[in-house]
Parts: C-alpha cells; sequence; structure tokens
C-alpha cells in the first residue's frame, strides 16, 4: 500500500492531501469536507480506512489554506462558498487524472457537511469523471442548480435521528435525475457519533462503490 503526503495546486492556492493507494486498487475515493473541518477528520479518515481494505483508494485534501481557514473560523465565509469547494475539487480530479498511480482509476467523490454540495457540483462540471458521488451527513441541497446536472449515480447517507437534514437531503435527492438512494442510519444524530454508528455508514458506503464498481464493469 503506497502512502503519501501530497500537494495539489488549486486556484492558485497549494492543498496539502494525504494519498493512500492499496495494490491493485480498483478507484480512488476523493474526500470533500466541509464546515470548517479538515483532512484530519476522524470521522472520515475512520471510513476512508475501512473503503482501502476495499482497494479503494483515498485521497484526502484540506479544500481551504491556513489562511483561508483561520479567517473561515472567524466569518465562516468559506465553508459555504460551493463554487470554491467545487472548483477546488475539481483541480483535485484533475491532479489524480495525471499521477501514474491514480491516472487510470475511477473517482468516486466523498462529500461530508457543505462537502457534499461542493461534490456534487464537481461531479456535474465533469460527468464523465465521477464514478458516484457519496454524502455523509451532508447538505446536497447546497449544490441548487448542479443537482440535475450530476450523471453519476448518488448514495446519501443521513443519520435517522438528524431530522432537518434528512428533510433536505430528501428535497435534494427529488431533483436528481440519476440513480440515487437515501440510506438511514437509525439512531444516529448528525456525526455519527453513537457506538456502531460510523462503523454502519463505512459498511453502507463500501457496498455501495461495490454495487457502482459492478455496474461500470459489466457488459
Amino acid at each position: 500500500m503506497k502512502s503519501e503526503t501530497v500537494v495539489v495546486p488549486a486556484d492558485g492556492a497549494a492543498l496539502p492531501g494525504d494519498l493512500v493507494v492499496p495494490e491493485s486498487a480498483r478507484a480512488v475515493v476523493l474526500f470533500a469536507h466541509g464546515s470548517g473541518s479538515s483532512r484530519h477528520s476522524p470521522r472520515n479518515r475512520a471510513v476512508a480506512a475501512a473503503l482501502r481494505e476495499a482497494q479503494l483508494g483515498t485521497l484526502l485534501i484540506d479544500l481551504l489554506t491556513e489562511e483561508e481557514e483561520r479567517r473561515d473560523v472567524m466569518t465562516a465565509e468559506h465553508r459555504f462558498d460551493i463554487a470554491l469547494l467545487g472548483r477546488r475539487l475539481v483541480a483535485a480530479m484533475r491532479w489524480l487524472g495525471d499521477q501514474p498511480g491514480t491516472r487510470d482509476l475511477p473517482v468516486i467523490l466523498f462529500g461530508a457537511s457543505t462537502g457534499a454540495a461542493a461534490a456534487l457540483q464537481a461531479a456535474a462540471e465533469r460527468p464523465d469523471g465521477v464514478l458516484t458521488v457519496v454524502s455523509r451527513g451532508g447538505r446536497p441541497d447546497l449544490a441548487g442548480d448542479a443537482l440535475p446536472a450530476v450523471r453519476a449515480p448518488v448514495l446519501l447517507v443521513v443519520g435517522g435521528r438528524d431530522a432537518e437534514v434528512l428533510r433536505l437531503n430528501e428535497e435534494a435527492a427529488r431533483r436528481l435525475q440519476v440513480p440515487h438512494t437515501v440510506r438511514v442510519i437509525p439512531g444516529a444524530t448528525h456525526l455519527f457519533e453513537e457506538p456502531g454508528a460510523l462503523e454502519r455508514v463505512a459498511d453502507t458506503v463500501r457496498a455501495w462503490c461495490e454495487e457502482c464498481l459492478g455496474a461500470a464493469s459489466a457488459p
């Protein structure tokens, strides 16, 4: 398993990331964090570790620079800048397409919180470059007019006790014109902190990605 710290150029910024690619990787999962989170998010790192067991590579990057993060702590201006986050995800996809270890791998976009909207926007901009989009406790509604333009299948994972976010996910799902599923994790709140909740998320995402990979390889 190859693991390295990388720097992804995007919008004139240099975004640090952690890239891990198992041998015989079948796809690479690009994580989009949101709401002040970073590549060090323990929840996303836990899901990433589970996905690598299924021979999926992972790239966790900071979508904001250190200066932008400091400003965002005070103003929250960047975490809701879906256009900015989406552009940087597209740049990260291009970067993956240029790297010897990932250039031939399909890309799975995994978004949490506002990162889910950025992932959907990036998928709409790159309709041929995304295998599937996955949202964990995300705000897909913030993708707005990008929702009907998405061409990859979409999985929306929401906690059963996260009532408002579940409502927003169901509304966003109605605007999608591709195969999609809203999967509810019973008893889980927004951060999936309950015992076993995050493991159920990882199992759900892994099974979904397996299904999408199988469909893509079918004659």
